[in-house]
C-alpha cells in the first residue's frame, strides 16, 4: 500500500460524505485473510503510536474509573472520573457518549473487573479496553501522557474476526496528517501478522457515517462480502 493510494482514498471519502451536525472520524479499517486467528500468537495486539493527533486526544482528558475514593480524590482535576459503583448503570447510548468524548481510558485494577463484566462486549471490540493503573498518581500520569498519542489496534474480543478498525483522525484533520497515521498502522500491522502483506486482504477508510473505501481502488465504496467490515 502506497501514502499516494491513501490520499486519494480519502479525497473519495470526503467527496462521498454529506455535511453532519458533529465532526465525525475519519476511521481505519483492515481486513485480514488466511491468518487463524483461533491460534493465540496469531491474534492482533498491537499499540502504535501516532504521527499525528486523531483529534479526539488533543486537550481532551482520558477517563479513569476507579474504587479507590482516595485515588479518585487525589487525581480530580486532572481526569474524568467514574466509580465502580456506577459501572454497572451506564447504558450503550451514555457509552457511545464516552467513547466520542474521551481519547482513551484508564481503570485501576479492581475496577477493571467490572468494566470487563458490563462494558467490555462493546469496548472489546472497538480496542478501547481501559489501561489497567495502579491507585496513584504517578501510575495515573504517567499512562494518561501515553493515551495522548497511542492507538491500541487488536481482534483479541469475541470470535477473533479478521479484522481491526480505529479512528486515526477526523474531518477537521488535514489529509496528509491521516495518511502519516494510516501508513503508521499499516507498517506496525505487517511488522506483527503472519505472512506480512499478503496477509492483509483490504484497507478501507470511512467518515463515522459515509461509505467505507478501499485504498487503491479506482471508484466507489468497497464491496462487503460475508465476514469483512463494512
Amino acid at each position: 500500500m502506497k501514502r499516494k493510494e491513501v490520499l486519494e482514498t480519502l479525497a473519495r471519502v470526503r467527496d462521498a460524505s454529506r455535511e453532519r451536525k458533529f465532526t465525525q472520524s475519519v476511521e481505519l479499517i483492515v481486513n485480514f485473510k488466511g491468518i487463524n486467528f483461533k491460534k493465540p500468537e496469531n491474534r492482533v495486539d498491537v499499540d502504535v503510536k501516532m504521527p499525528h493527533p486523531t483529534g479526539k486526544q488533543a486537550g481532551g482528558k482520558v477517563l479513569v474509573f476507579i474504587r479507590d475514593k482516595n485515588f479518585a480524590e487525589q487525581i480530580k482535576g486532572k481526569a474524568d472520573i467514574i466509580l465502580e459503583s456506577d459501572i454497572a448503570g451506564i447504558k450503550k447510548k451514555d457509552l457511545d457518549s464516552l467513547l466520542e468524548k474521551y481519547p482513551a481510558f484508564l481503570a485501576e485494577g479492581p475496577a477493571m473487573l467490572t468494566v470487563g463484566k458490563y462494558l467490555g462486549q462493546q469496548l472489546a471490540p472497538k480496542g478501547r479496553m481501559p489501561q489497567l493503573i495502579q491507585a496513584n498518581v504517578a501510575s495515573f500520569s504517567a499512562a494518561a501522557a501515553k493515551a495522548g498519542s497511542v492507538i491500541k489496534l487488536t481482534n483479541k474480543a469475541g470470535k477473533y474476526m479478521p479484522v481491526v478498525q480505529a479512528a486515526i483522525g477526523n474531518e477537521k484533520s488535514k489529509d496528509e496528517e491521516i495518511a502519516d497515521n494510516v501508513m503508521a498502522i499499516y507498517e506496525a500491522l505487517i511488522g506483527k501478522i503472519e505472512g506480512k502483506e499478503q496477509s492483509i486482504k483490504s484497507v478501507l477508510l470511512k467518515l463515522t457515517m459515509g461509505p467505507a473505501m478501499k485504498v487503491g481502488a479506482e471508484a466507489g465504496p468497497a464491496p462487503s462480502p460475508k465476514g469483512e467490515a463494512k
